[in-house]
């Protein structure tokens, strides 16, 4: 899976496989034959037209949030094998369709302050240096900036007026599914 650290779970991509006639397969279903639950698995490679699989004949980028890419690049099985199996197998393709996905997602986000960015990458800079040369220092430093960011991410969360901003809104300036971004406020508020 591709993740970014600033929208984790809402925006998780990877390769999805399309069959020959531009269809998302199914789910497939595997019994591993220890008990009653039955695991279903759509990674990529599962659709090698084996074991009752459809055969992917391309693949393209896919993400969590559901968006997928319309660029279709082809899938050579015998490549796949060559390559030494899926994981070593080229899906540079389809990753670089998700990574313009997540840029045009952090263009629709709601933009930080300049000073507080450049405040941020200086207080980063400055937190690894000092937690290698003083790190019980730097971890009072962190306790104390945990604290700062819930008092000020509970005020923050309290102040979005939702009923004057829909969800969907929201959910774009923070670059979130909506679950994600109800479930971030109600984080910060334990409301919603």
């Amino acid at each position: 899976m591709w993740e970014t650290e600033e929208f984790g779970a809402s925006h998780e991509g990877g390769p999805g496989a399309v069959l020959a006639g531009g269809a998302e397969p199914l789910p497939v279903y595997v019994d591993t034959g220890s008990g009653a639950e039955i695991h279903k698995i759509s990674d990529w490679w599962v659709y090698d037209g084996t074991r009752r699989a459809p055969l992917a004949t391309a693949l393209r980028g896919s993400c969590s949030c559901g968006w997928r890419g319309t660029d279709l690049h082809p899938l050579d099985w015998q490549e796949v094998t060559d390559a030494g199996g899926p994981d070593l197998y080229d899906t540079t393709g389809p990753e670089a369709d998700w990574d313009q996905h997540i840029a045009d997602i952090e263009a629709r986000t709601i933009p930080v302050p300049d000073d507080l960015t450049a405040l941020l990458t200086q207080l980063r800079t400055r937190l690894d240096t000092l937690a290698a040369d003083a790190p019980l220092a730097a971890l009072k430093v962190i306790g104390a900036l945990e604290r700062t960011s819930a008092d000020t991410a509970r005020a923050a969360a309290y102040a979005v007026d939702t009923n004057e901003k829909p969800w969907d809104m929201i959910a774009t300036a923070l670059g979130l599914t909506e679950a994600d971004a109800r479930a971030l406020l109600m984080r910060y508020t334990r409301r919603f």
